[in-house]
């Protein structure tokens, strides 16, 4: 067990060095940083994506902001529970879609609900492919409809896959950029095909030009 001045320390910690390495700050565009409860939706090529995503929100949206990841991957050992649990306050959702288990979409409504923002990744695991996104899973708009109030802002990473290559544990020095875009939300009678491509469409938005 940790004293509970430690764990304030090493968020901070991990902050700085995420900011260090990568040099990256949000750039927010046609939204501002409000604390409450809003739905960061953002590409997913690293298991670091949320920690910068986390790392580059403003101190306090940063203490009600909690990752949503696989509980497959941060229960693996004692070192990434304790980060999953203690640092980051994540919503862990089990992937095995057990019988019996946890409705995801009602755990991550709940904590909305409780007035905290979430991180998530549509595309439902890491993008190793050339595509710039995967498709999305339907989750975002199940949680859409769960939370019909709630903003959703698109976030897209730019260059950390290679700040933090499969494979590899410790990360390559390199520039990365953080942009948040214009918050969408679920109109009413909008069916499920439409609200994924719109939230998907606004993502790719943010993109920059490809070579």
């Amino acid at each position: 067990m940790t004293l509970p001045w430690v764990e304030p320390i090493l968020a901070s910690a991990i902050c700085g060095f995420a900011r260090a390495i990568t040099g990256a700050r949000a750039r927010w565009q046609g939204c501002a940083p409000v604390a409450g409860p809003r739905v960061y939706y953002a590409n997913h090529a690293s298991h670091a994506d949320f920690v910068l995503v986390w790392a580059c929100l403003p101190h306090d949206l940063r203490e009600r902001t909690r990752p949503v990841a696989g509980l497959d991957y941060w229960s693996k050992d004692a070192i990434r529970r304790f980060a999953a649990d203690r640092l980051f306050r994540s919503v862990l959702i089990d992937r095995s879609h057990a019988a019996g288990k946890d409705d995801p979409i009602r755990r991550m409504a709940a904590a909305l609900e409780s007035g905290d923002a979430l991180i998530v990744f549509p595309e439902g695991t890491r993008n190793t492919t050339d595509a710039r996104l995967l498709p999305f899973k339907s989750g975002v708009y199940h949680l859409a409809v769960a939370c019909p109030d709630v903003e959703f802002l698109p976030v897209w990473i730019e260059n950390l896959s290679r700040v933090m290559p499969k494979g590899r544990f410790f990360p390559v020095p390199l520039l990365c950029t953080i942009t948040i875009g214009a918050p969408l939300r679920l109109r009413a009678h909008e069916d499920k095909e439409t609200f994924v491509a719109r939230t998907r469409d606004a993502l790719l938005a943010l993109a920059p030009p490809e070579a």
